[in-house]
C-alpha cells in the first residue's frame, strides 16, 4: 500500500514514521511547502519522493492514500481534493472548521467510495478504549452521571485558533465516544488574555438526552500540564490520566449507597482502588494501523467522516456560545 504524508509541522513527521514502518506499506511521497522541512524528512525517509506540490502527489496513479497533517483551515478542502482524486484519506483533527465543510468531505468520500478517517487520536488510546468498556459494561454502575476533562498546559499559544479548536477536538471526541450520543445543550465561557479575540482558556458544558453532563476545561495558560478525564457512575468512578507514567486508568470503588435503615438517607462507600491492565502500545501506531486495515477490509473507521462531523458540530456550537457572550459583552460596553 503506497501512502503519502502531506504536512511536516509538529505532527506530520510522527505520522510518516508510523506509516513507513507498517508491514506492507510504503511511504511513497512526502509533501510540504517548506524546503527545509522537506530536506529534513528526506534524510529520515530516503525512499520517499519529495514535493511541495500536492497535485503532483494526487496525480500518481498508483498511490493509494493521502495523510493530511496540514493547517486546520486546509483540512476539508484538501480532503475533498484527495478523495475526488480517488485516494483514501486520513486527515488530522478536526475534520473542518465548519459543519458545512465537514459534510462536503463526507460527501466526497461517499461518492468516491474511498475511506475517510479523522485523526481523533484518543479514541485509539488503549486507556480510553478500556474506559469505554467499563462504561458500557455497567462496571461503573447502571447510569453514568457526569464526565469532566482537563486539557491544560503552559503554551503553545496560537494566533490562528483558540483553545477550544486547538485543544477541544481531542476531548469532545472522547466525550462523544463515551456518551454514545450527541448533546442537546452546549454552553461555553472563555477569556482572551494574551491575544485579543483568541481565547486562551475555555470552559465547556454539555448536556445529553440521557441526562449525562460533561464539563471540559481547556487552556494553554495554566501552571499544570494535565490530560485527564474522570467518569462518575452510579456505582463506581474512574479516571484516565494520559500524563501518568503508570496506572493511566484508575477505578475507584467509591459512591453513595442508600441506607436501608433510613428513608432517603445515603452513606458513603469507599472500597478498593485498582488499575486495570492497559497494553503499552503507542496510540498513534494503533490509529495508523486501523486506517490501513480499513482500506484493506473496506470497513468503516472508528473515527470515520461522520464521527468527524459530529465533533465539528459540537465545536461549532460551542464557538457560537463563545461568540454570543462576546457580543453581549461588547453591547454592554
Amino acid at each position: 500500500m503506497r501512502i503519502a504524508v502531506a504536512g511536516l509541522g509538529y505532527w506530520g513527521p510522527n505520522l510518516a514514521r508510523n506509516f513507513s514502518s507498517i508491514e506492507g506499506c510504503e511511504l511513497a511521497w512526502i509533501c510540504d511547502a517548506d524546503p527545509q522541512a522537506l530536506e529534513r524528512a528526506g534524510g529520515r525517509f530516503p525512499g520517499a519522493r519529495l514535493t511541495d506540490d500536492l497535485q503532483e502527489v494526487l496525480d500518481d496513479p498508483v498511490l493509494d492514500a493521502v495523510v493530511l497533517a496540514t493547517p486546520v483551515a486546509t483540512h476539508a478542502q484538501l480532503a475533498v481534493r484527495a478523495l475526488e482524486a480517488g485516494k483514501h484519506c486520513f486527515v488530522e483533527k478536526p475534520l473542518a472548521q465548519s459543519v458545512l465543510d465537514a459534510e462536503r468531505a463526507v460527501a466526497a468520500a461517499d461518492s468516491s467510495g474511498r475511506v475517510l478517517m479523522v485523526g481523533h487520536l484518543l479514541e485509539y488510546h488503549p486507556g480510553v478504549h478500556k474506559l469505554k468498556e467499563l462504561t458500557d459494561s455497567g462496571e461503573l454502575g447502571d447510569e453514568i452521571y457526569y464526565i469532566y476533562g482537563n486539557r491544560l498546559n503552559l503554551g503553545k499559544v496560537r494566533a490562528d485558533e483558540n483553545a477550544l479548536w486547538s485543544l477541544g477536538a481531542h476531548d469532545v471526541s472522547v466525550v462523544l465516544r463515551l456518551a454514545g450520543e450527541e448533546p442537546v445543550e452546549v454552553v461555553a465561557h472563555g477569556e482572551a488574555y494574551l491575544r485579543e479575540g483568541v481565547q486562551d482558556v475555555v470552559f465547556c458544558f454539555l448536556r445529553f438526552p440521557s441526562g449525562l453532563c460533561a464539563h471540559l476545561h481547556l487552556s494553554w495558560l495554566d501552571p499544570h500540564k494535565e490530560r485527564r478525564f474522570t467518569v462518575v457512575g452510579s456505582r463506581r468512578m474512574a479516571t484516565f490520566d494520559d500524563m501518568a507514567l503508570e496506572g493511566k486508568l484508575t477505578v475507584y470503588d467509591k459512591g453513595l449507597d442508600e441506607d436501608a435503615r433510613g428513608y432517603g438517607e445515603y452513606i458513603t462507600r469507599s472500597g478498593d482502588i485498582f488499575c486495570p491492565q492497559i497494553p503499552n502500545i503507542e496510540p498513534l501506531r494503533v490509529e495508523c494501523e486501523h486506517f490501513v486495515e480499513c482500506i484493506r477490509s473496506g470497513h468503516s473507521p472508528r473515527s470515520d467522516g461522520h464521527s468527524g462531523v459530529r465533533v465539528v458540530r459540537v465545536l461549532e456550537a460551542l464557538q457560537r456560545s463563545l461568540d454570543a457572550k462576546l457580543s453581549r459583552s461588547a453591547g454592554a460596553v
